[in-house]
């Protein structure tokens, strides 16, 4: 009898690190791959990503909507009851044997709750992390707590799971999915870029992706209004701004992102590129510019700078090629200038990064294969009977 891998995936980057783990473990003839959409995935609002994995070919074996039409607090919350609750009846119907998820999503912690409590081993991509301005941080260190199986995008990383009381057997180092898409997808070229994004990329271009930072309470409208302050200073710059995803206060940055887009005419702004448009327009582009952890990950493997704005990433690995700064108009734009050096330019092309080779995805499934086909003792069994360690 095939083994059940269930697959979550919640937003369109997540969707996009994980294809790769998908495709590898659907050639696997014991495993029945099911993969399961749910949050940001099913809202016309985010832009229906889900569509983008039907596009390739992976059949979605269950959509579960969880996603309220509001950002706040208090919806968020409703939001992980409602899939604690959806996700019972669905993982007690499937019944599968492990629970792949990716992330610190709050999505991601109710449905990895729902899989602990009825006993299914759930393995956790890239715990470890550290993200001092978002609540994320929490979020991620409670999921590694509920999980069984650990790959981490560092060895230090690696460390910290096993710091939180993690058997080392089970904890691995495998890099960051991010930099293999950067390796092997085949991109498209800068003509091809434009068409389908219908802009020209003419002068310079800077791709802009800022996400609500949650653990500093409203401050997120007032950080990208200085972002967008700062913009308004480079009439000889595009910008392609990615939207926020659906946590709280998402929604005011999206809004002021449009505004700004419809009274400059050097801007443009998609709720989704998808993977190949994305990282396609990050590798002909002059920086990346914002707080999301693309510019840590996967803008180094292509040498290009990235401005990386106040606290959501603090605390996490970086290269070189990246220019920490506060979340105001005149430090952002003194970054923006010195991303713009000749100087800069060079040292960014030569940085390294620090996540990894290329070869995650064959390394995770190679594991999961080993811990699910080939370990002889009943996972479930052995996942909640716990013998202490």
């Amino acid at each position: 009898m095939k083994k059940i891998i269930s697959i979550l995936t919640a937003t369109r980057a997540e969707y996009g690190l994980l294809k790769p783990i998908i495709e590898k473990l659907n050639s696997i003839e014991e495993f029945d791959v099911r993969v399961v959409a749910t949050g940001a995935h099913l809202s016309s609002e985010f832009g229906l990503t889900y569509k983008e994995i039907e596009q390739d070919r992976v059949i979605i074996d269950e959509r579960i909507e969880i996603l309220l039409s509001s950002d706040t607090p208090s919806s968020i919350s409703k939001s992980m009851g409602l899939a604690m609750i959806s996700f019972a009846d669905y993982f007690e119907k499937l019944n599968p044997d492990m629970l792949i998820v990716l992330g610190d999503r709050y999505e991601t912690f109710a449905v990895s709750t729902v899989a602990m409590n009825q006993r299914i081993p759930i393995a956790h991509l890239y715990g470890g992390e550290t993200t001092e301005g978002a609540i994320d941080e929490s979020m991620r260190h409670a999921i590694t707590k509920l999980s069984y199986l650990h790959f981490t995008s560092t060895e230090k990383y690696r460390k910290r799971v096993i710091q939180l009381g993690e058997n080392p057997e089970r904890v691995f180092s495998i890099g960051a999915i991010g930099i293999e898409n950067v390796l092997n997808q085949k991109l498209m070229n800068k003509s091809e870029v434009e068409k389908s994004i219908e802009f020209m990329l003419e002068k310079p271009y800077a791709i802009v992706t800022f996400h609500p930072v949650t653990l500093e309470g409203d401050n997120s409208k007032e950080q990208i209004k200085e972002l967008l302050s700062a913009c308004r200073l480079y009439e000889d710059i595009k910008f392609i701004f990615t939207k926020a995803n659906a946590d709280s206060n998402g929604r005011v940055i999206n809004k002021m992102i449009d505004e700004f887009v419809d009274n400059n005419d050097n801007a443009i702004a998609f709720t989704s590129l998808g993977m190949i448009r994305y990282l396609s327009a990050l590798k002909y582009c002059s920086m990346v510019i914002g707080n999301s952890s693309s510019g840590l990950v996967e803008a180094p493997s292509f040498g290009v700078p990235t401005i990386n704005i106040g606290d959501r990433q603090k605390g996490r690995i970086q290269s070189d090629s990246v220019i920490n700064c506060k979340p105001y108009k005149d430090d952002i734009k003194n970054a923006i200038d010195l991303a713009l050096t000749q100087e800069f330019k060079i040292k960014a092309k030569n940085t390294i990064n620090p996540y990894g080779d290329g070869n995650t995805s064959s390394k995770i499934v190679e594991i999961i294969k080993n811990f699910v086909i080939n370990d002889k003792i009943n996972l479930k069994k052995k996942f909640y009977d716990c013998e202490v360690e």
